[in-house]
């Protein structure tokens, strides 16, 4: 019997490209050049999904990115069937609080997770995580659930777990357009140990009962059968690192096209300061540039923490390829340009491609937008606490419109934003004093934020648009050189 041998690869083959043009990516920070923040510099090679991965470590670090360049058109011809392109990105990015980078911890892990290989990124992650990543618990089970949004969806769900005799370790929630996403990581409430295969289907079946109790009457009846409940997909290895769960959402809420408003009558919402709101939705615009075979995607909006990474998420998950890119921000105001193509070459061509593309993009960055009051509520953990909570919430007429819920060790940490029901202002005396009486001692914390409304000589004027079809190697004097 004649005996087949497979193929034989060079495990040498694997790291060719590096030891011909170098490193992978290069990662230079530079604190010198500009007063007010840092720049981070970014020379790699190009493949799906680096700029997203890269706008991932800045966020999850929780750096504001004022300002960025991106372009990869630079690029090396081995061969007529093999081409390396480059990547080089420029990131301004600032703290929380608006100032420099400083923590040598955080710029050493900024260098370390930007600029490591795939063969190096498991031992790495070992040693650089447990700075920054969220207490990680003995495996909770993940469950992700989809539907139609209704007042006290959110209660009833962790009624509903509390009764399945469910610890909530941790759980994500956004509300947009009439649908909810949810993650929620959970463990038995007894022994806080990981639920067992027979155990979560029957959580399972119940919470998608829970979804399902929808009136006759409910005005979103069109996508009333988009309810879903299932055991969460997130990427193994990954931890529990927010920005995940986030994608995650982003995923979940485009799955139930929550890019489509509800055909229900327009309700006048309130902003924060109790008059009309104040913003306009963002602007989304998608144009040709047919000398390089790109889409260019026009974004414009109030500018807000984690934004560039809930564009640039939408497009990546989207299939479609960012080449060139240029983003600014000027006194709270956003200022966005992509060109982009599909993965598979080619641009948007047709009418229905770029509707879908401007629908999704608004709907990410409204996502994160919650007009309504932002709690945050810090107690000692028990079993119950959140079904309390929310049903504290529930009571007083207050719609929860995005949940953010840990434990830490013995503390529960849980922030949700809420607006009245009504649309009347929140009445936070009689909060405080229905969760002491129901829960004893607990830290709240309320917060509103101020509504900016930019004028149009506010805007940034930051464009490649025009430069790009001359010559892009122009635009580079807008940024410090880093040696």
């Amino acid at each position: 019997m004649m005996k087949v041998s497979s193929p034989y690869f060079d495990p040498e083959f694997d790291s060719l490209t590096e030891r011909i043009f170098g490193p992978a990516c290069r990662v230079s920070i530079d604190n010198e050049s500009l007063r007010d923040c840092t720049i981070v510099y970014v020379d790699s090679v190009n493949k799906q999904g680096l700029l997203l991965e890269v706008v991932q470590v800045l966020t999850d670090m929780n750096l504001n990115i004022t300002k960025s360049y991106i372009s990869s058109d630079a690029g090396w011809f081995m061969n007529d069937e093999l081409r390396i392109l480059y990547d080089v990105v420029v990131f301004h990015v600032k703290d929380a609080h608006g100032n420099k980078v400083t923590d040598q911890r955080v710029i050493n892990y900024i260098q370390q997770a930007i600029g490591k290989s795939t063969r190096e990124a498991k031992k790495r992650k070992s040693l650089t995580s447990k700075l920054f990543e969220p207490e990680l618990h003995s495996e909770p089970k993940a469950i992700e659930m989809t539907g139609p949004d209704r007042p006290g969806l959110f209660s009833e769900i962790s009624a509903a777990l509390a009764e399945l005799h469910c610890n909530v370790v941790e759980a994500h929630a956004w509300s947009h357009n009439a649908r909810l996403a949810c993650v929620a990581y959970i463990s038995d409430q007894s022994t806080d140990a990981p639920l067992d295969d027979r155990r979560l289907a029957a959580i399972e079946d119940h919470l998608t009962t829970v979804l399902r109790a929808t009136t006759s009457q409910n005005p979103i009846g069109e996508f009333s059968k988009q309810q879903e409940v299932k055991t969460a997909g997130l990427p193994e290895g990954e931890g529990t690192m927010m920005t995940n769960v986030e994608r995650r959402l982003h995923q979940l809420m485009l799955s139930v096209r929550d890019f489509d408003r509800p055909n229900v009558r327009p309700v006048v919402k309130l902003g924060l300061n109790g008059g009309e709101e104040g913003g306009r939705r963002p602007s989304v615009v998608i144009e040709s540039c047919k000398e390089k075979g790109y889409s260019i995607v026009t974004v414009q909006c109030k500018d807000r923490p984690r934004l560039m990474f809930d564009t640039v998420c939408t497009l990546t998950d989207m299939q479609y390829v960012v080449f060139h890119a240029s983003i600014d921000s000027h006194r709270g105001y956003a200022f966005q340009e992509y060109f982009i193509r599909h993965i598979d070459g080619c641009a948007l061509n047709t009418n229905g491609e770029k509707e879908r593309v401007i629908k999704c993009l608004e709907a990410a960055i409204e996502r994160r937008v919650c007009e309504g009051v932002r709690l945050e509520l810090c107690a000692k953990n028990r079993a119950g606490l959140l079904s309390d909570i929310t049903r504290v919430l529930r009571e007083n007429g207050l719609v929860v419109v995005r949940a953010d819920i840990a434990t830490h060790g013995a503390k529960a940490v849980n922030a949700f934003y809420v607006r009245d029901i009504s649309g009347n202002d929140v009445d936070m005396e009689c909060i405080n004093r229905s969760m002491k009486r129901l829960m004893g001692p607990i830290d709240l914390a309320v917060k509103r934020e101020k509504s900016f409304v930019p004028s149009s000589t506010d805007r940034p004027r930051f464009s490649i648009g025009d430069m790009l079809k001359s010559q892009l190697e122009r635009f580079s004097h807008n940024f410090v050189t880093i040696k």
